[in-house]
């Protein structure tokens, strides 16, 4: 890709940057107060099984809570590189280019609409193959 053509598209992307940006800041800022409130919360000893219990439990839901986060974090990152590199708004699978109202709704989307659907129903399939094998 030319030079020229790159700039283009950066600055044709310029307003999902700025969105991208934005996600990440709040992203990060929201697993940093996670964290605070987790360690503001915790008894250093719990008096009892029903405090060691509730403990267990707000760290859990930290824990998954945390992981979503660091999963989205990373997906938008993934799409401030793309913009970087030029490859924004083109679909990972089919190499099409991506919906504006896609990119609207999910600025880190890696996937058209088509492909993503395809990819999930592909997911679901898997997911009921595995109970499947379990039940068996």
């Amino acid at each position: 890709m030319a030079v020229g053509m790159r700039s283009s598209v950066k600055s044709k992307y310029e307003t999902y940057r700025k969105i991208l940006e934005k996600k990440a800041e709040e992203v990060q800022s929201s697993m940093s107060a996670q964290k605070a409130a987790q360690v503001l919360a915790r008894e250093e000893h719990p008096h009892d099984e029903g405090d060691l219990s509730q403990q267990s439990h707000e760290e859990w839901i930290f824990l998954n809570r945390n992981t979503l986060d660091i999963k989205l974090l990373r997906e938008v990152q993934g799409a401030l590189r793309r913009i970087e590199e030029g490859t924004y708004g083109v679909c990972y699978e089919c190499e099409e280019p991506i919906s504006v109202k896609r990119l609207d709704a999910v600025p880190w989307a890696k996937f058209c609409v088509s492909c993503q659907e395809r990819i999930a129903a592909g997911a679901e399939m898997g997911n009921e193959e595995a109970l499947q094998e379990a039940g068996r």
